[in-house]
């Protein structure tokens, strides 16, 4: 038997390499546009049982390895997944995302957490990414991902998702130290989750700090930016050479902010121009995104000519085609097809 040390084409990518297209995947990419994982979601109503029970979130993580052979295949979870672990109960309400039993308001309920032991609480996140090591080889990268800090906070201090998020600004206004103790101890317990799921199998991991687009640029620097340079520097003392790519929704006015964070690669958002964003990062800085989820509606002339566009201004080094954002819901599947299928034929 001849085992294979090809390394997966976004891996190297990641890693700064020379590649000759660019490597492609989709943030959302299994889910409700895919009549496979309808069908399964009919069969498991539970969105914790879908992502919790081993060998069906292994099914909804390969359902588009097995569609589309994109260059990444994600471990499908949720960011709140870990909150248990610390001792914040949560459920995941279909079509509503996480709701928090009793949300996080005072020192006391801070000072009560307690530390991740992913092993205990989390021992299905081993077996699912072993799985998917397993399954797709050296012909994908295997991808793992956590929340950041201030996203995670405003999910336990809320509640719920948010379009104000007054009962964290009026925490971070009006009595930051509870807030800061808590962030520290969400750091502490993120990087201890993204060293657990490099250990087991994940190749890159993505921290998504979706909520941090809502921050001021000085509240960025003050509540999300420290605490995501506590998380990356924690991962990388025990694991340097593995890429880490930070995501910001709403990130156009933080981006420079996000490239001191620690992380090796930025996803960009579709509302700035890509050749723009390179050049407020700087050449050095690896990029990830950025097409308007919205383009897969379009024609597939209209698909290619935006995917084109994109690569063009990212340029011949350092990028990860992506969607600015996760696949929508009601996006064609054959669309997401055509999307894998032009972005496999490009050449540097």
């Amino acid at each position: 038997m001849v085992v294979s040390t090809q390394v997966p084409h976004l891996l190297r990518a990641a890693r700064g390499e020379k590649v000759d297209r660019p490597p492609v995947w989709m943030m959302r990419q299994a889910g409700r546009y895919m009549k496979a994982y309808r069908e399964l979601r009919d069969k498991y109503p539970s969105f914790r049982d879908r992502s919790e029970i081993p060998e069906v979130a292994v099914e909804v993580s390969l359902q588009p390895w097995k569609a589309f052979q994109p260059d990444g295949v994600i471990l499908f979870s949720d960011i709140v997944t870990p909150l248990p672990g610390l001792g914040i109960e949560m459920d995941i309400a279909e079509g509503k995302g996480p709701i928090i039993e009793s949300p996080i308001r005072t020192l006391a309920q801070v000072d009560n957490l307690r530390p991740l032991q992913p092993e205990e609480s989390l021992p299905f996140i081993k077996t699912i990414l072993q799985a998917l090591s397993h399954e797709v080889g050296d012909k994908s990268t295997v991808l793992g991902f956590v929340g950041a800090p201030w996203t995670l906070a405003a999910y336990a201090v809320e509640g719920k998702g948010s379009k104000t998020y007054s009962a964290i600004k009026g925490m971070a206004f009006s009595d930051p130290t509870v807030l800061h103790q808590l962030l520290a101890k969400l750091a502490d317990a993120i990087a201890i989750y993204a060293r657990y799921q490099i250990d087991c199998g994940a190749q890159v991991v993505q921290m998504f700090d979706s909520w941090a687009g809502q921050l001021s640029p000085q509240d960025y620097d003050t509540f999300a930016l420290p605490y995501q340079k506590r998380v990356f520097e924690q991962v990388k003392q025990t694991h340097p050479d593995t890429p880490l790519i930070l995501l910001v929704s709403g990130s156009a006015g933080v981006l420079e902010r996000m490239a001191t964070s620690g992380a090796d690669i930025v996803t960009v958002d579709w509302a700035v121009d890509m050749a723009d964003a390179r050049a407020r990062l700087g050449q050095d800085m690896k990029v990830q995104g950025n097409l308007d989820p919205g383009v897969l509606f379009g024609s597939k002339q209209f698909i290619r000519d935006r995917i084109y566009d994109t690569v063009k201004k990212a340029g011949n080094y350092g990028h990860i085609l992506n969607l600015g954002h996760g696949v929508l819901p009601t996006t064609p599947e054959e669309n997401v097809a055509f999307f894998f299928e032009t972005a496999k034929q490009l050449k540097y």
